[in-house]
């Protein structure tokens, strides 16, 4: 497999574009318990171009009906990000050439606040660990982290605006393709 950068910009890009609309390529699963991780899926597809069709445990959009529970779900996006990095090197030290995974398609590791980069995702939790929100980084300030989300649109938010017990940070380290 050939691993290549993700590209953070375009992920970027595609957040601001769809924002505070729709892509009608895409359900909109507002009414069905939340947009925010189908959103963060699309901006994180907008930066690597490569889903994993892997039945199951893969991340892929098609339509409605036929799409990976990763691409909607929080907890399986996270456990699909995190278990694609595969076995080998998940002490993440540098250099995306020293990461050895196992499937196609973006991975992650989880970091500090202070570590992510823009096209990065957090996640919002309950003081039960149940996390149910995800939206992508879009920029920083003085004072704080920018986010864009579905579900409760947003562009530009401060995390600060949030309310939530728990949080985790993905940090995509890059994509791999067959």
């Amino acid at each position: 497999m050939r691993v290549f950068d993700y590209d953070r910009y375009s992920a970027v890009e595609y957040a601001k574009r769809w924002a505070y609309s729709r892509n009608p390529k895409y359900y909109d699963f507002t009414k069905l318990g939340g947009d925010c991780t189908n959103f963060a899926s699309q901006c994180l597809y907008a930066g690597s171009g490569i889903m994993n069709f892997t039945p199951d445990l893969g991340w892929y959009y098609q339509s409605v009906n036929n799409r990976s529970a990763a691409w909607t779900g929080v907890e399986y996006f996270y456990n699909f990000l995190i278990g694609n990095l595969g076995n080998a090197e998940r002490n993440y030290r540098g250099g995306i050439g020293s990461v050895v995974g196992n499937g196609s398609g973006p991975f992650a590791i989880e970091t500090s606040l202070e570590k992510l980069e823009i096209g990065d995702f957090i996640q919002l939790g309950n003081e039960t660990g149940d996390y149910y929100h995800t939206p992508i980084v879009v920029g920083f300030t003085a004072h704080g982290i920018l986010l864009s989300a579905h579900s409760y649109d947003a562009y530009d938010r401060p995390l600060s605006s949030y309310a939530f017990d728990k949080i985790r940070c993905l940090h995509i380290l890059g994509v791999r393709s067959e």
